[in-house]
């Protein structure tokens, strides 16, 4: 039998398959629709779900849903910061409608994706971690005493939005400074082309990258900036939760070095206390699966 698994973000659209090994057998995505529709957004799932129910030949035991927040978990909404179309959206209802008479399960994208890791990469044999997903946003989810932590509505782990520059840029989540703000690709690149980066038109995240990694000396501060605020919240919530270990994805996290070695370096600073010193910062190991397969764990746990 196998979970039907969806992750959806600000950047893509994922739907897949996921035995009850954790591999993922089935998969598609697309790019996440920048429509005034949010019924064409959701036009764009439910054909990606029927496509994929298809596949599966009546096989499906479980669906699970991980979309970027914030979500309310008590009513199966969504409202993701980053699609501006979906306000208090009924995500579940609409999947359960798509795929009746199985189990749906509503979760944090990000917490998906800290599931998964925890699960089948990064995060094995850790009982207290943060997952985070650096790209479009800044999300996270928490994996606490072993255990997925969701919180009271479902957004425990939110770490995007935690405040790291209290006079910073206002934040399209409605607060002033998050971390997000200064850290997140689509961010880090306004930054840069204000400072004088002189990037290729349309230049994006990846562009930034490879200009910070032959030594571009705007890219590499935008870079540094962005690794400095998430150092500066990590060494917070491990802190806070009494962490082992973060484990990053993302699309900004495929920039590797560029991004890991500014952070590591700016991490030093902030873990002063002997219980977080030794905390340690690594990449996903499951790169964009990592939201599928944590989004099947959650929706049809393994015994």
């Amino acid at each position: 039998m196998l979970t039907l698994a969806l992750d959806i973000g600000g950047t893509k659209i994922a739907v897949g398959l996921v035995d009850p090994a954790g591999e993922l057998v089935h998969t598609t995505t697309c790019p996440t629709p920048n429509h005034q529709d949010g019924e064409h957004v959701w036009g764009v799932v439910e054909s990606m779900i029927a496509d994929t129910v298809a596949s599966a030949e009546g096989a499906i035991r479980a669906v699970g849903i991980g979309c970027a927040g914030p979500i309310d978990s008590t009513v199966g909404t969504v409202s993701p910061v980053n699609i501006a179309t979906w306000r208090g959206f009924p995500l579940r209802d609409r999947v359960v409608a798509a795929v009746p008479d199985v189990p749906v399960l509503l979760a944090g994208d990000a917490t998906c994706m800290a599931v998964g890791e925890h699960w089948r990469g990064a995060g094995r044999g850790v009982d207290f971690l943060l997952g985070m997903v650096v790209s479009t946003g800044v999300g996270g989810g928490l994996v606490l005493n072993g255990v997925p932590y969701h919180g009271r509505t479902g957004n425990a782990g939110h770490v995007g939005h935690v405040v790291v520059e209290p006079d910073g840029l206002p934040c399209h989540c409605g607060g002033r400074g998050c971390v997000e703000t200064i850290a997140a690709g689509p961010w880090m690149t306004r930054w840069a082309l204000d400072n004088g980066w002189a990037g290729p038109p349309g230049a994006d995240a990846a562009a930034l990258a490879d200009a910070a990694a032959a030594g571009d000396p705007v890219a590499m501060r935008a870079f540094h900036r962005g690794a400095t605020a998430l150092a500066a919240m990590i060494a917070s919530v491990g802190a806070v939760c009494d962490l082992d270990r973060v484990v990053i994805g993302g699309g900004v996290a495929k920039s590797g070095r560029t991004l890991f070695d500014p952070l590591h370096e700016a991490l030093t600073a902030y873990t002063g206390l002997s219980f977080i010193r030794d905390l340690r910062v690594v990449p996903g190991a499951l790169g964009g699966d990592a939201g599928l397969i944590g989004a099947a764990a959650l929706a049809a746990p393994v015994p």
